[in-house]
């Protein structure tokens, strides 16, 4: 994420601690689908094939 972005979110609306929210979820969201992966997590059979 660079500054531009950071400014289009701002035009659109978003208040600086909006965006900070956001970019914390995305990176929390992030993390843990790293870590499932690299830990080797099956999905569950109830999330059907492409879980």
């Amino acid at each position: 994420m660079r500054e531009a972005d950071v400014e289009r979110l701002r035009r659109h609306g978003f208040s600086d601690a909006a965006i900070h929210r956001a970019a914390h979820i995305v990176g929390f969201f992030n993390y843990y689908n790293r870590l499932v992966d690299g830990l080797g997590v099956a999905a569950e059979p109830e999330w059907g094939d492409d879980g």
